[in-house]
């Protein structure tokens, strides 16, 4: 195996829990009602939609989150394509991945051509345009020249994956968002909130998804 692939452990319901971070994908409750509450509400999209809309994202892991906000911007009836770029330090193998997202028929048509064309690091389709980055987010992030409309911080655990959660990446993320645009995360860890406050954003605690009590969400203020 790549030793730059995801190893994975399959649990009991047929999700997918990382080898190298012992943390799951997504949650065991509904990854897809997961993702649409964290990160699409959590943006307020679709309301915030608009040509050229651009979502960047730390943690591609299995796609779902990605395959989410493509359905939204389809079902918005937004013009163009959705602009959505992730970075990924261990992606996931082909095979994997497939059996990852079997659990949504109701986004098998979406999944179908980004699951033909893996391992890809470039989709464009009339409504997506897709770029994955690979690599760790700390040396690859730095080096990007996009700015992003909204963020999906989904690293696994801060407490299993503090390197994706530290100040200087917080930072890096601030410094590559659009004027007013957004993020949102699962995690309230405290230091995760005032590194993104440090990074330049308003932060607030909003409802978390099932059985986690809080997320955190906010938007640029400068």
């Amino acid at each position: 195996m790549d030793p730059r692939t995801a190893a994975l452990i399959w649990q009991d319901d047929g999700s997918p829990r990382s080898v190298q971070f012992d943390d799951p994908y997504f949650s065991s409750e509904g990854g897809l009602a997961e993702a649409q509450h964290v990160f699409l509400a959590g943006n307020n999209l679709p309301a915030r939609f608009k040509p050229g809309f651009h979502i960047a994202e730390l943690g591609f892991g299995t796609g779902l989150n990605m395959l989410a906000a493509w359905q939204a911007w389809q079902q918005s009836g937004v013009a163009g394509p959705l602009r959505f770029t992730s970075f990924e330090a261990f992606p996931l193998a082909a095979q994997d991945l497939e059996k990852a997202l079997e659990i949504w028929p109701e986004i098998a048509v979406l999944a179908t051509p980004m699951l033909s064309a893996w391992p890809c690091t470039e989709l464009r389709l009339p409504s997506l345009d897709f770029r994955l980055i690979k690599g760790d987010a700390r040396a690859t992030l730095p080096l990007w020249d996009g700015a992003a409309n909204a963020w999906f911080l989904d690293g696994f655990s801060p407490s299993k994956n503090p390197e994706m959660w530290s100040e200087n990446l917080m930072a890096d993320v601030g410094q590559h968002t659009a004027p007013k645009g957004s993020f949102a995360t699962y995690t309230a860890a405290g230091h995760v909130r005032r590194a993104l406050q440090a990074a330049g954003f308003s932060v607030r605690r909003a409802k978390g998804f099932g059985r986690k009590r809080h997320m955190s969400i906010g938007h640029q203020t400068g």
